[in-house]
């Protein structure tokens, strides 16, 4: 009898479990994405072509500043190792 009652138990509890909610697809994602992605664009502040202009011109400044500290020390250390080298010749 407590067998009965316990498969009975068992399967009002199968019963009540909530069913799996299947996933739906929502229309119009690609859409939605594209106007959203549109409106950002609108949000973008450009820069003028002054302010370009001048950001270009700085980081070609340094970069040639690098460029010729890189040099004046490659060219150091190679006439110091030279140096070294001829010591013990």
């Amino acid at each position: 009898m407590a067998e009965n009652k316990k498969k009975v138990v068992e399967a009002e509890a199968k019963d009540t479990k909530p069913a799996k909610a299947k996933k739906e697809k929502k229309k119009g994602r690609v859409k939605n994405a594209w106007k959203g992605f549109k409106s950002e664009l609108k949000k973008i502040v450009w820069p003028s072509w002054k302010q370009v202009l001048k950001g270009s011109a700085v980081v070609l400044v340094i970069v040639s500043l690098c460029a010729v500290a890189i040099g004046a020390l490659d060219f150091a250390f190679s006439k110091g190792v030279t140096a070294i080298v001829e010591l013990f010749v």
